[in-house]
């Protein structure tokens, strides 16, 4: 009854877990980073990045990635990265973090090919604080599928056997126009062709989850005017809340859906999604962020069919 993806995530020893999405989907995997390095794996953390990196003065791996810690210097007013490892340093964990520049895919590949070397990774997993990481591009809506699909990209051309995928979050993204009907559409078709590893709850009273939730209110506490509309979202779940229920400003003027299938971790092989993408081979090559959205617009304007929104039948 263990979940699958936890079961090969264990046969690794040197992993890497990396939000896919940008800002805040890195502490999305922390529960996932506590319970492996319970397990006595090595662990790294790494995150596409919404800081300014320009502005930062860590480590730089190449001109598209740089190595933060708690003394890096940067933009106080958004940096969770930085804080993310302050909070470390609290529980006595120096860590380093490796951030990525909103860029395009193939300086993201030579960034990872970078870092797995000196690290010597042998899995890696990406983290989706969302869902839209599994549309494919015929759907509704994409929600906002650069930084995913760049990620996805870079991670599965790196010549790594064990790459994965990990969404939480379920019902978020209605807010960027993703019908959830489509997502688990995508679920089901993963699942036909092996790739998809299960769900599983995030609980209350787990100890990884409380410390997931202790790291996340210390950075929201350092950037009080830019809070995680996901992680509170998801938190939310887990304490039980239901419905329109919100915790911060952000969201006020919307309708939210806060739900328990919100606090679900699910899993794939990374290399069943990027099979799934039907514009992955237009992007892969790209340069730039701005060459990236060109590309996926170019490819939504050509499609003849866009699929129409579905609602759940329930």
């Amino acid at each position: 009854m263990e979940f699958k993806l936890v079961k090969e995530l264990k046969k690794a020893n040197r992993i890497l877990l990396a939000g896919a999405g940008g800002g805040f989907d890195i502490f999305c995997g922390l529960p996932l980073y506590f319970y492996l390095k319970d397990c006595g794996k090595e662990v790294w953390l790494a995150n596409l990045s919404f800081t300014d990196l320009y502005k930062v003065s860590g480590r730089e791996i190449t001109k598209a990635a740089v190595m933060v810690n708690a003394d890096t210097q940067g933009p106080g007013c958004y940096f969770p990265e930085k804080y993310l490892c302050q909070w470390f340093r609290q529980q006595g964990e120096e860590i380093e973090m490796c951030c990525f520049h909103r860029t395009g895919p193939i300086r993201i590949l030579q960034a990872y090919e970078k870092l797995c070397s000196e690290l010597s990774i042998d899995c890696i997993c990406l983290i989706d604080g969302g869902t839209d990481s599994l549309m494919r591009g015929d759907e509704t809506g994409l929600g906002t599928p650069q930084e995913d699909i760049a990620s996805i990209s870079a991670v599965n051309s790196l010549e790594i056997s064990r790459k994965f995928l990990v969404c939480i979050g379920f019902g978020v993204d209605a807010y960027h126009g993703v019908s959830h009907f489509q997502f688990l559409e995508a679920v089901a078709d993963l699942t036909k062709n092996g790739h998809y590893l299960g769900a599983h709850s995030l609980l209350p009273d787990m100890p990884i989850v409380e410390k997931y939730k202790e790291a996340y209110y210390f950075v929201q506490n350092k950037m009080p005017s830019r809070p995680s509309i996901v992680s509170t979202s998801v938190l939310s779940a887990i304490e039980g809340q239901y419905g329109d229920y919100h915790v911060t400003d952000r969201t006020h003027g919307s309708t939210l859906w806060i739900n328990p299938i919100m606090s679900l971790y699910w899993g794939f092989r990374l290399k069943g999604v990027a099979e799934r993408c039907l514009y992955l081979d237009r992007i892969k090559d790209a340069l730039t962020y701005a060459e990236l959205t060109m590309l996926i617009e170019q490819f939504r304007e050509e499609l003849h069919v866009i699929r129409s929104w579905n609602s759940i039948p329930v």
